[in-house]
């Protein structure tokens, strides 16, 4: 069957589906638990603080234990990793609902509440750092080379449409429903997820080429630093997320800039994800990988220029439609980086490789909020999210200068890819 204009060539193959949908309903599960605890929280707190601490609470162990994640992906079977993840992710949301009803009825005290909630949210963190590595280098297993950019593209669709999909029904969910009822549905979502998993077919996988832990370990790095156009890729999206992301001062514009209250404040959060959404749906028809390495670049400049709009805009429409453009650019670079980091990395070392970049998109993403937030407090939140604009352009004019011999590379067409690109 011809597979190169078929924009559901990757979803004919079943184990792909079955990992998309899967995607999907675990996306929902966390954003809708992520905005109840949040919400419920900050509501007894009233302390703002508490809201920083979930995020470094699941930073943390992520962080530390993502190189271990990927040792362990690369090491043994993925698919039981990821079974055995998600066994024990079921249960979190459930400890979650206990830790609340006691509360609610008096059993135990605001702080007792905060500390389980944080020890739950470091446990999911725990669970994420062995569970993402073996994922992501699960599927390209799932599909034939020459659909990657195409199964990337519906990845990142289903995970798009988690995060737009989530948070509205979290709120709906808590409004509606109720805390408690709503973490039970937290707990079905993960338990639909585990089912999903089981349900892929057994397969085998390359084995690890060295038995020792720490030699596993570093032959990641040393992969990335080789390999010019991955160690490109990964750095591009850390910096430009490092500087570039306005997402943490969204609050900010909502209230002291646009003046559109909380509800305003919530269209703007959607509005990257549903400009990505919209673009990922043109890239399974229209895949950015010809000239991949000449559209990530378009790509992280154009966040740069939407951001620097973002800025100075002063209209709800404007600032809307410059938001939902970052998220397009944003979309098209994370699916030429997701094909690189499929098609590049030798099978067995998939694991190690796709740890080391979930590591630092993750601390990029951390790092970037506190930058954003020190920037705002010394130069001014406007004076802040310029800086990051140019920051981001600045970062692809050096990339454009240094990655020349890149611009001919067709990754498509690469059955071996050398080392050197």
């Amino acid at each position: 069957m011809n597979t190169a204009h078929d924009a559901f060539a990757a979803l004919r193959y079943r184990d792909f589906s079955i990992v998309t949908i899967n995607q999907f309903c675990l996306t929902l599960a966390i954003l809708i638990q992520e905005i109840i605890v949040a919400y419920s929280l900050y509501q007894i707190t009233k302390d703002p603080l508490t809201l920083g601490f979930i995020g470094l609470a699941e930073a943390v162990p992520f962080i530390a234990l993502s190189l271990w994640g990927g040792y362990f992906a690369d090491k043994f079977n993925k698919q039981m990793i990821m079974r055995i993840c998600l066994f024990f992710a079921v249960p979190m949301p459930l400890i979650l609902w206990w830790l609340f009803h006691q509360f609610d009825h008096g059993q135990i005290a605001v702080s007792t509440l905060s500390l389980g909630i944080y020890a739950v949210i470091f446990g999911l963190g725990t669970i994420r750092g062995f569970y993402n590595p073996s994922a992501t280098s699960l599927k390209p297993f799932l599909i034939p080379r020459e659909l990657y950019a195409n199964g990337a593209t519906w990845t990142t669709i289903g995970w798009q449409s988690g995060v737009i999909i989530g948070p509205m029904l979290g709120g709906f969910m808590l409004a509606g429903i109720g805390r408690e009822t709503s973490l039970l549905s937290v707990a079905v979502l993960l338990s639909v997820c585990f089912i999903l998993i089981s349900l892929l077919s057994k397969r085998m996988f390359p084995p690890i080429e060295h038995s020792n832990l720490k030699d596993s370990l570093s032959e990641g790095f040393r992969f990335i630093w080789k390999t010019k156009i991955v160690l490109w890729a990964i750095s591009l999206d850390l910096v430009s997320v490092l500087f570039g992301g306005v997402i943490a001062l969204l609050p900010i514009f909502a209230e002291d800039i646009l003046k559109i209250g909380p509800e305003g404040l919530g269209y703007l959060r959607a509005a990257p994800s549903i400009g990505a959404l919209i673009t990922m749906i043109a890239l399974t028809k229209f895949p950015p990988t010809h000239h991949a390495w000449r559209n990530m670049l378009l790509a992280v400049a154009g966040f740069g220029v939407f951001t620097l709009i973002f800025a100075f805009s002063n209209y709800l429409w404007l600032s809307l439609f410059a938001l939902a453009m970052t998220g397009a650019c944003d979309s098209i670079s994370v699916v030429v980086r997701q094909t690189i980091l499929q098609i590049y990395p030798p099978e067995n070392m998939r694991g190690r490789v796709a740890a080391v970049n979930g590591m630092f998109v993750s601390s990029s993403n951390e790092l970037g909020a506190f930058e954003s937030g020190l920037a705002a407090k010394y130069m001014g939140t406007i004076a802040a999210t310029v800086f990051g604009g140019c920051m981001t352009i600045a970062v692809v004019v050096l990339s454009w200068m240094k990655t020349s011999d890149l611009f001919k590379l067709d990754i498509t067409q690469a059955e071996h890819p050398d080392k050197d690109l």
